[in-house]
């Protein structure tokens, strides 16, 4: 069975990397008013609850504004 202390090499990169992609998205949400889809409170639940890469992927191929 594999452990935890296998596993950290790939994880906390992998977790970085979530984290600053989850900021930027969240700062990007914050500091801009026009979305190409829904509203900033309908994006930053999106990208909250679909924390996992998910969000704020989703977030910027569907609701950033070409600016």
């Amino acid at each position: 069975m594999i452990e935890i202390k296998e596993m950290l090499p790939f994880l906390i990169p992998l977790v970085v990397v979530e984290m600053v992609l989850l900021a930027y998205t969240m700062f990007h949400i914050l500091t801009h008013k026009t979305y190409k889809r829904g509203s900033r409170g309908l994006w930053i639940a999106v990208v909250l609850i679909g924390m996992e890469f998910i969000g704020p992927i989703l977030y910027f191929l569907l609701g950033k504004e070409d600016s």
